[in-house]
């Protein structure tokens, strides 16, 4: 962008700049084609066509290029729509807080979590960010695998990420601290289990089992994998694949030959509700820590309590503290594979 005047730019977004522009971008981006958006904004695609030119001189220069195969956004494009995304969520996660206080709650949370979080954890987490009980807190779950969920939080489309510390994510403009480390559990049905308890680990009859175990791809998937190769056996392939614990733990307390590996808090929870019982093994794995990840900004009052409370009940539960205040990307928890 030759002669780019950031005062300029900044003067002419703030006096010109508009909701819907914000909306138009991302139509575009989902779509590819300004057909397509006329017909999703009810609108012509004469008119699309000049709002889209418009912002663009507001920018001063391309947001999408244009090909016979649609619209693709430019370098500068992705990072509007990026900043585009977060915008809009933040006007909707408004309205939803305004809606809240309204209906007499304190405040309104998004929490993005990974399967395998103890839902134990996050209940005591959530009935502590507010325990004068005057305004309830409500509070939306979405549930999904780290590098997925950290997107959504720079989008701020979710206000908090509970996930796997990893090298392998991407921090930028993410805060993060380590919480715990969660160790492998075998779970199997009650029989099944006092079967396997009376004798030693023993690989190749494990692998024999009808194994129930989470995505492909997943960090607990790929431990899994590595355990049965670390002694020298291919991975199993198993009869279900389920993000689910609850669901897991219902098959394998209904079935005699069904076994998982879930971490020992998720495992120590479906003796619980579903049933399983735990074979007493030990295994050795480099499963990376469960962590807290926050915006590096923009933290709200609620979001700081529900933080404060989750960190409480982890040193309760699991003892010791957290490795220090939310950091950046060089922390050295992140060295953990």
């Amino acid at each position: 962008m030759a002669g780019f005047e950031p005062d300029e730019v900044l003067r002419r977004l703030a006096s010109r700049l508009k909701m819907r522009h914000l909306t138009l971008l991302l139509n575009i981006r989902r779509y590819g084609s300004l057909t397509r958006v006329a017909e999703r904004m009810a609108s012509s695609q004469p008119a699309i066509t000049n709002a889209l030119a418009e912002l663009e001189s507001m920018f001063g220069a391309p947001l999408f290029d244009r090909s016979v195969r649609g619209m693709a956004p430019t370098a500068l494009g992705e990072v509007v729509l990026a900043r585009a995304g977060a915008m809009v969520h933040d006007l909707e996660h408004l309205v939803r807080d305004m809606e809240t206080v309204v209906a007499g709650h304190a405040a309104h949370l998004h929490i993005g979590v990974i399967p395998f979080i103890s839902g134990r954890l996050l209940s005591a987490a959530i009935q502590r960010t507010l325990p004068d009980g005057s305004r309830r807190l409500t509070v939306t779950v979405h549930e999904g695998a780290s590098d997925q969920l950290l997107a959504r939080l720079r989008e701020h489309d979710v206000d908090i990420v509970i996930g796997r510390a990893s090298a392998t994510l991407d921090l930028e403009g993410v805060a993060f601290e380590r919480l715990y480390q969660q160790q492998p559990r075998l779970i199997a049905s009650r029989r099944l289990a006092a079967r396997l308890g009376r004798a030693r680990l023993d690989w190749p009859v494990l692998a024999e089992l009808d194994w129930i175990l989470g995505a492909p791809h997943t960090p607990m998937r790929e431990q899994v994998a590595d355990m049965f190769l670390g002694a020298g056996l291919a991975p199993p392939t198993p009869i279900v694949e389920s993000g689910s614990a609850r669901l897991i733990g219902e098959m394998i307390a209904a079935s005699e030959t069904a076994v998982s590996i879930v971490p020992s808090d998720v495992a120590d929870e479906l003796v619980r509700i579903a049933g399983v019982a735990i074979v007493p093994y030990s295994f050795n794995w480099t499963l990376p820590p469960i962590a807290l990840f926050t915006r590096a900004r923009d933290a709200r009052p609620v979001d700081t309590l529900f933080t404060a409370s989750l960190r409480q009940v982890c040193r309760e539960t699991y003892g010791g503290a957290p490795a220090g205040p939310p950091g950046s990307r060089g922390q050295a928890d992140l060295s953990i594979r």
